[in-house]
This record gives C-alpha cells, structure tokens and sequence, in this order.
C-alpha cells in the first residue's frame, strides 16, 4: 500500500512539473509573439489583396487554403529548420533572412511598377484573363502562400530570438509551435473578417431592425472597397518595408554596422525636435521610413535581375513551371 502511495506522489510530482512547463511554454510564446507584432501586422495587411475579385462563397475558402498553407510553412518546415539553425549553424540565419528579405523588397517594389507603368504588366493581366477561375484561385494561392512563407520565417526568427537560449529544445520547439498557432490563428482570423465585412454590412443593411444598424450597415459596404484598396497599399508597403528591415538587420549583423549606425542616427536627430512622450513614436517611423527607401531602390535593382536574368533561366530550365 505504501509503494502505491509513493508511486502516485511520484505521478502528481511529474504532472505538477509538466503542467508548470506547459505554462511555461505557453506564457513564452505569447510573450515572443508580441516582439513579433510588426511582421505579423504586415502579414494581415498582405494577405486580404489575394482574395480580391473572387465571388463572396469563395473569399473564405481561399483564405483558409492560404492559412493551411501558413501553418504547413510555420510548423513543418521553418519550425524544424529553426531550430536545427539555432542549434548547430546559428551563423547561416542572418544570410537566408536577407535572401528572403530581398525577394519582399523585390515583389513589393515590382507591384509600384507595375502601378507606375501599367502598360508593363499587360502580359500578367492576359494571363489573369485566360486562366479559369479555378487556376487564378491556385495561382492566387500559390502566391499567397509564396510571400507567407517570408514573413512567416520573419516571424518565427523573432520568437525563437526571444525564448530564453538555455532554454531546452522541446521547451523550445514547443512554444515555436505554440506562436505560431496563435500567431496564424490570430492573422487569418482577422483578413478572415475584414474580406467578409461587405457581406455583414449587406445583411445589417438589408435586414436591420433599426434604421441606425441598416445605416451602419450601408457605410460598410460603401467603406469596404476603399478599405481593401488601403490594404494593397498598406501590404505593398509594409513588404517593402519588412524586406529592408530584414536587409539592414542582416547586414548589421553580418560586421557592416554603418546603415543601422546612419538610420538609428537619423532617426534620433528626427525624434529630438519633438516632445519627449513623442520621441518614441518618431524615431520608429523615421527608422521604418528608411528602411522602405532602402527596400525600395533594392527591389527596383533587382526587378531587371529577376526579370532578364533569373526568371529566363528558371523557364529554360522547368519550361513546364513557365508554361503553367
């Protein structure tokens, strides 16, 4: 009787020290999550503008297919190539960040070409037109889940930054994997609301019992397609803006200190010619603002690269890819 007793103290013992690590993991990964907001912003900022021009039964299964698409790329592949990174080439992050950085930088800065010069982006526009609704849908997801893949490895390099270094692996790998649920859940749910809001707005106006609500419900739907044309921009923007964070990020930590050294400088100059409880908020968009201006004339430079060079090459060499 007293080995069963002991026994069931020693279980009450482990099941206490895993519920305390449990919590633990959890509370980590909502505290690393935050130090994340900027990228996961960006990320629900980009994502609503792949859903536009498809009937309303289908905006959400697309964005579904495109949160299937981020949890694979969180969970299956960066979680584990984080962490084998971390634990054995910690030295390769900052390089792999910066190639994923400059690919932002460059399809942001293509989409203000392509505003800029219309007449540019004919053959994409022809390719939109041809293809069944089916293979835009695809194509739309593909893309998606492409640019995902960037701000979702973004993402997962700030948390795993955040988690305490002598921490164990499977602490470690559980609150990644924790993050980034919440993290997608978090994201998809709001482009999730924020592509089906006309249709709420359409209800509440069609079928409110109060004028006010039938009222609110007519500004939605008047307000939406400006609200979705804000968030192209925003997402353009906030992709040039990620990838020349990224850039300049890498290359300090890289040796090359002066562009972080010239920005931090600027900013702080910028910030002192306001109030103190404004200094804060000023420095951070002088410092984003550059950070733009740098991924911008590096996506511009490698729009003839990719264009000329890279994307020839990669028809020549997977001409069925090219074809489809």
């Amino acid at each position: 009787m007293s080995g069963l007793i002991a026994l069931l103290d020693d279980v009450a013992a482990i099941a206490k020290v895993a519920s305390a690590s449990v919590d633990d993991v959890v509370g980590q990964a909502v505290k690393a999550s935050s130090k994340a907001a900027g990228a996961v912003i960006d990320d629900a900022a980009v994502t609503p503008k792949y859903v536009q021009g498809f009937s309303a039964e289908r905006e959400i299964p697309i964005v579904w297919k495109i949160a299937r698409g981020s949890f694979f790329n969180k969970l299956v592949i960066l979680l584990p190539i984080a962490l084998l990174l971390a634990s054995f080439a910690p030295w390769a992050i900052p390089p792999l960040l910066m190639l994923g950085g400059a690919y932002l930088c460059f399809e942001g800065a293509e989409k203000v070409w392509h505003k800029i010069n219309p007449s540019d982006h004919g053959t994409e526009e022809l390719v939109q037109q041809k293809a069944s609704g089916a293979a835009l849908e695809e194509r739309k997801v593909r893309g998606a889940v492409k640019t995902d893949f960037i701000l979702s490895a973004e993402i997962m390099t700030i948390v795993l930054s955040a988690l305490p270094p002598d921490q164990s692996l499977w602490l470690r790998a559980g609150a990644l994997a924790v993050a980034a649920i919440i993290i997608t859940v978090a994201v998809y749910g709001v482009v999730g609301i924020i592509v089906k809001a006309d249709d709420a707005g359409l209800a509440l106006a069609q079928k409110g019992r109060l004028a006010a609500t039938r009222a609110l419900g007519r500004f939605i739907v008047k307000a939406m397609p400006h609200v979705l044309t804000l968030l192209v921009v925003v997402g353009t923007a906030a992709m040039i803006w990620v990838g020349g964070s990224i850039i300049v990020h890498g290359l300090h930590e890289l040796g090359w200190h002066a562009p972080t050294e010239i920005i931090h400088g600027i900013a702080v100059a910028a910030a002192s010619g306001v109030g103190e409880g404004l200094r804060g908020t000023v420095e951070w968009v002088v410092t984003a603002a550059l950070d733009g201006v740098i991924g911008l004339v590096l996506g511009a430079a490698l729009i003839p690269l990719v264009t000329r060079v890279i994307a020839p090459m990669a028809g020549a060499l997977f001409p069925e890819k090219s074809a489809a």
